[in-house]
């Protein structure tokens, strides 16, 4: 904890010198899940803080973790399993980070039970743009802390510097007991989807894939200490002779009957090691990895060459080569959040003018407004009707991820987008801030909502004497973005150029190691390994 301690008042004096020159400068993590083009300005001081990536401390009995913000999902698993014990919100990319579920939006399949990542999150240490260092709570004595906290989550660090939170955790079980449900229409699986939520079915997990308009699957969860009968295998994603799992769900899926018909053959079910389970879109990005091989198109997409090419298929790597090659420019990928009864006409609306398939589909619980994370608002018709800004209100979403190839085109991509955002916007919904994003200001706060509150935030907290951006500023892209002028990016655009920078630039990070190198493939609640059949959430837990 000393070391933590030191390494904050190097922070907290840094940040102390910057305000007092008026010096802008810019957060540096080590890593990034954002696919937005860099918006630093020329000449802008660094504030390195990737240094701050280690669990301090486990404690099993208040079923809490002490976590600095550039802990990976991966790491901080590995550590929580050893107690029998793993957070209720994991991201299902190892390499997204503690931090950055806090300060981002980070919705995944348990998020219909547990909300949002930052919605247990019990605590927040924060270095403020004026260099002080405060604690940070719901619910906290002070209700100008209490404030900060909720506008800070999911305010990307426009607020001040997290510096250490403070984790919930739930038990842990040694696998995943896993059903896959077959649908045969977008309403149907929308439908299916909001049915599993219910506690009545117990789940722990739930999410979907829309493959087609008439080939969904909806995926369901229950944590268990059992796993399969004997004889029967266990299923894995994560070595490099498994498959991707969405195509596993699709395979395993396509000779079943629709779930509303009149036959009983609309389910497989099978067990997963809890690890695998959570990170089980890693392999192939869920199923962005494929975009690799549409632009090296004289590599066959096979089993032999996912193989032979694995290290360069998991997200930290594929994240790597997006930035590198510079096709983030060209790829659409859009979170949104919407009402349930949005959803279908949003996926025929993706279907008919972008043709991106497969569609993800996650539960939400959301939060009451005002918030950056998608939640509850009413139609542009319905505030058009009144002229009234109506605070979000606490409720169920679905979530609906959209990646694939956009118009090659630059202004067709731009246009593609923006026709994307009205079209949430019309039907009350909102989309997460990692991706491209091209509101104007007033649609900006039109969609989110809350400007007062968050320009009060940052006049009470020191962001704008610090003219530490807002996170508009920091999200949009403009349509004449410097990052797509110049020789470098002409280079990189010519074929295979690009391509073959983003994966040296992926070598030369060295993330391929930590997949390699990672014990969570293994590990389940207790510590031990899966294959040896021992341990279980009832094992032991040992003090952090």
């Amino acid at each position: 904890m000393e070391r933590h301690r030191q390494a904050v008042r190097a922070v907290s004096a840094t940040v102390r010198s910057l305000f007092e020159r008026a010096e802008p400068y810019r957060i540096w993590h080590g890593s990034t899940n954002s696919t937005r083009p860099p918006q630093q300005k020329a000449g802008a001081r660094v504030l390195d803080i990737s240094g701050l990536r280690h669990v301090l401390s486990v404690d099993a009995g208040a079923r809490t973790a002490l976590v600095e913000p550039n802990v990976p999902m991966d790491r901080l698993v590995e550590r929580t399993l050893r107690h029998g014990l793993v957070p209720p919100v994991v991201m299902e990319f190892p390499g997204i980070t503690a931090g950055g579920g806090f300060a981002g939006t980070a919705g995944e399949s348990s998020s219909f039970r547990h909300g949002y990542f930052d919605d247990n999150v019990a605590s927040v240490e924060m270095v403020l743009p004026d260099g002080r260092v405060v604690l940070a709570r719901p619910g906290a004595d002070d209700p100008y802390l209490a404030d900060l906290f909720r506008g800070a989550a999911g305010a990307l660090g426009t607020l001040g510097v997290a510096t250490l939170l403070e984790l919930r955790l739930v038990d842990a079980r040694r696998f995943v007991r896993t059903t896959y449900r077959r649908t045969g229409s977008v309403a149907e699986a929308v439908r299916v989807v909001r049915e599993e939520c219910a506690p009545e079915k117990g789940n722990d997990y739930v999410d979907g894939i829309l493959f087609s308009r008439d080939h969904g699957v909806v995926v369901t969860g229950k944590l268990t200490d059992e796993g399969p009968a004997d004889g029967e295998p266990v299923q894995t994603f994560s070595r490099a002779s498994d498959p991707w799992f969405y195509m596993h769900a699709r395979e395993l899926t396509e000779g079943l009957s629709p779930s509303s018909s009149s036959s009983s053959s609309s389910t497989r079910t099978e067990y997963i090691p809890l690890a695998a389970y959570l990170f089980r879109y890693d392999r192939g990005g869920f199923w962005v990895g494929k975009a690799a091989f549409d632009y090296f198109w004289p590599v066959p997409f096979t089993r032999f060459f996912r193989w032979l090419l694995d290290d360069f298929l998991h997200t930290r790597m594929l994240y790597r080569a997006l930035h590198g090659s510079g096709e983030s420019g060209r790829f659409i990928v859009q979170d949104v959040g919407l009402p349930y009864d949005a959803v279908e006409p949003f996926v025929d609306s993706v279907a008919e003018s972008l043709g991106i398939w497969p569609l993800w589909l996650c539960p939400l619980k959301t939060p009451a407004g005002p918030t950056f994370h998608p939640h509850l608002r009413r139609t542009t018709q319905q505030q058009q009707e009144d002229e009234k800004e109506e605070p979000g209100q606490p409720g169920e979403m679905l979530n609906v991820g959209v990646w694939g190839w956009g118009p090659k085109d630059r202004g067709e991509f731009v246009r593609a987008n923006r026709a994307l955002e009205r079209r949430v916007t019309e039907l009350g919904g909102a989309k997460w801030l990692y991706a491209h994003t091209y509101y104007t200001e007033p649609e900006f706060w039109a969609a989110y909502g809350g400007r007062a509150a968050y320009e009060a935030l940052r006049a009470r907290y020191g962001a704008d004497a610090a003219a530490l951006p807002s996170v508009y500023d920091k999200v949009r892209v403009k349509a004449d973005d410097h990052d797509n002028r110049g020789w470098k990016p002409w280079v990189k655009s010519l074929w295979p150029v690009g391509g073959l920078w983003g994966i040296w630039k992926g070598i030369r990070s060295g993330d391929y190691l930590l997949h390699r190198r990672a014990k969570w493939m293994w590990t389940v609640a207790g510590g031990d390994d899966w294959r040896s059949g021992k341990g279980g959430a009832g094992a032991k837990k040992k003090a952090a």
